[in-house]
């Protein structure tokens, strides 16, 4: 679209452009696709909010921090008002943006100076530059940076640390994780680095260090050289004696392969990372989402089956009523009949006991005594 002359900068009925949509909805490649093809990132909507504003009420940290970066004063933007009278750390507190609020409190640190455009797109690389452990674990900890997170010469807080010899900073990275192994825009490595600036315990260090760690015989370390010339070609169908190549470089090339597997998962991670944030649907995605239609299914049938016998218990309550009805009504009706049978009783009993008062009434046998005068 950009392509065929669709203007980039154009708004709606709220005043929001694309790249108001790109921050709101925290799609990071959009936006940096929007601002390469020269759309403006500091114009406000309706409501006085910049991108920025959007980006920190919703939470989204990379496109916060590529705003910032890009802007032409970071101090004016995190001190920015929309018409409501709040900055970005006003939205970031009321919406309970804990990422936002841990990267601004970041790159304020220590008095920084908030101009500083590597300061506010990277505090950690300034964490580890300034050999300030606590605050790179707070950073790293609160998920506000990734520890390989690079800025924009490529380097990562391993270098920063690397090329100021702190070793605290480079102890702790190594043990959460990170990657010794990335190079920056120069082609060095944090070893490198911290070769150039003759730091020889952060050399010894990094040179010394064992990335994985397991518990078989197949442990990779890829400075131990003897690996490499154990492992040479399993999972080969070739021989080793078919090899021409000499026995140190095929070590080499073994090394080689192996970083670059290695660069290559790195930069599979990046890959998958950028695709999710274009709005791509991964397999895992597309399982959860499978997941969710099977669940919402069963949870409509247990519904339909909860309202069936809703209705089939409603029905049984009405006929149930019908039949106390018509029990009363019979009830009623063999009151009425019994009344009348009590009232013949009565009468016969009443005529039996007028015939024994006659019979008592009857005239003896005897004679009759005369009475003359």
């Amino acid at each position: 679209m950009l392509r065929s002359g669709v203007d980039p900068s154009v708004t709606d009925k709220r005043e929001w452009r694309p790249v108001h949509y790109a921050a709101f909805h925290g799609r990071l490649g959009c936006l940096q696709l929007l601002v390469k093809w020269g759309c403006g990132i500091e114009t406000v909507d309706h409501n006085g909010n910049l991108p920025v504003h959007l980006a920190a009420m919703e939470g989204h940290l990379h496109c916060f921090k590529f705003l910032l970066s890009r802007m032409n004063s970071g101090t004016q933007a995190l001190k920015a008002f929309n018409d409501n009278g709040e900055n970005v750390l006003d939205l970031a507190q009321r919406f309970f943006k804990h990422n936002i609020l841990q990267f601004i409190q970041g790159a304020k640190y220590e008095g920084n100076d908030l101009g500083d455009q590597e300061t506010l797109a990277f505090p950690g690389h300034v964490a580890a530059f300034k050999g300030d452990l606590e605050m790179l674990k707070k950073l790293v900890e609160e998920g506000v940076i990734n520890f390989n997170e690079r800025d924009d010469t490529g380097s990562t807080p391993m270098h920063k640390a690397a090329g100021q010899g702190h070793i605290e900073c480079l102890q702790w990275l190594i043990k959460v994780g990170a990657d010794s192994n990335i190079t920056n825009k120069a082609g060095e490595t944090p070893s490198d680095v911290a070769k150039r600036f003759a730091h020889l315990a952060a050399v010894k260090l990094l040179e010394g260090l064992q990335k994985y760690d397991i518990d078989d015989e197949y442990d990779i370390d890829e400075n131990d050289l003897k690996f490499f010339v154990r492992h040479g070609v399993e999972g080969s169908t070739d021989a080793k004696d078919d090899l021409s190549l000499s026995e140190s470089d095929k070590t080499d090339a073994r090394i080689r392969a192996y970083n670059k597997i290695t660069e290559l998962r790195h930069l599979l991670e990046i890959a998958e990372s950028n695709y999710k944030h274009l709005g791509g649907i991964t397999e895992e995605d597309l399982k959860q989402k499978k997941e969710q239609l099977e669940s919402e299914k069963t949870i409509k049938e247990l519904q339909d089956q909860l309202e069936y016998e809703r209705l089939r218990r409603e029905k049984l309550e009405c006929q149930l009523d019908e039949y106390r009805a018509e029990v009363d009504q019979l009830r009623e009706t063999m009151e009425k009949i019994q009344t009348p049978n009590f009232m013949d009783v009565e009468d016969d009993s009443c005529e039996s006991s007028k015939e024994k008062r006659r019979v008592k009434k009857k005239v003896p046998s005897a004679g009759v005594f005369v009475r003359r005068y």
